[in-house]
């Protein structure tokens, strides 16, 4: 059962945008055609500040009904942390 959840971690964010908050409770998506998976680059539009940001995920975490990703804002040179609905 543990393995069917991180499979499907793994394919459900890369078929369809996917919403949630950063750390400063700002609106974040992760668009189509990222892969999140850990040491991979993806690119987080930011709604609050109108941006792209081009960060690392460094971890990813799945409890409850969301999803937490740590990552390395590749631009600031700070961690972040989103928290993202699980669909």
């Amino acid at each position: 059962m543990k393995y069917l959840l991180i499979l499907s971690l793994l394919f459900i964010p890369n078929a369809y945008a996917w919403d949630g908050y950063d750390d400063n409770g700002h609106s974040i998506e992760i668009e189509q055609g990222n892969l999140v998976r850990e040491g991979e680059d993806i690119e987080v539009y930011d709604y609050d500040d109108g941006e792209y940001k081009d960060v690392t995920v460094e971890s990813i975490t799945s409890y409850g009904g969301s999803v937490e990703i740590e990552a390395y804002d590749n631009d600031s040179g700070e961690y972040v942390t989103y928290e993202m609905d699980k669909y």
